[in-house]
């Protein structure tokens, strides 16, 4: 990662990872304004069956889609989630899964990320869609 990217990655780690991340054991890989890859531990974000929860898979989607997005956003702004939705084709038991958001459509007011999550096997385990509205950074934000 560049410097730049590295002062927007820092940034972010502290306004967006946050307490629900930390809860949720969410570690980003990789950082880009295109791509953003984070995994999250099947453990402790389970459903009572021992199933990965299908909200814990949107929390990282739209984790992973919402970081990307402040860094299309830049210096200045900030996104917002405006819309997610989420299809979970299978369950995930034990280990990690991974999630990676690509970008759909970068504009000015709004960022689009399709996000694909794999157990560790690089089954699908759940396909999002986030939209993020860039806004200017509130005062005192």
């Amino acid at each position: 990662m560049g410097d730049t990217e590295k002062q927007h990655f820092d940034r972010l780690s502290l306004m967006h990872g946050g307490d629900l991340g930390a809860r949720m054991g969410i570690e980003l890989t990789e950082v880009t304004a295109q791509r953003v890859v984070g995994r999250m531990p099947v453990a402790g974000n389970t459903q009572p069956f021992g199933l990965l929860h299908g909200g814990a898979s949107v929390v990282l989607a739209e984790s992973l889609g919402s970081v990307a997005a402040m860094m299309h956003a830049g210096e200045g702004k900030i996104a917002v989630g405006i819309e997610i939705n989420a299809t979970h084709h299978r369950a995930a038991r034990a280990g990690f899964v991974t999630g990676t958001a690509t970008a759909l459509s970068l504009g000015r007011t709004l960022a689009t990320y399709d996000v694909v999550i794999v157990d560790d096997d690089g089954n699908r385990v759940c396909t999002s869609r986030i939209t993020c509205l860039i806004r200017p950074t509130p005062p005192g934000a």
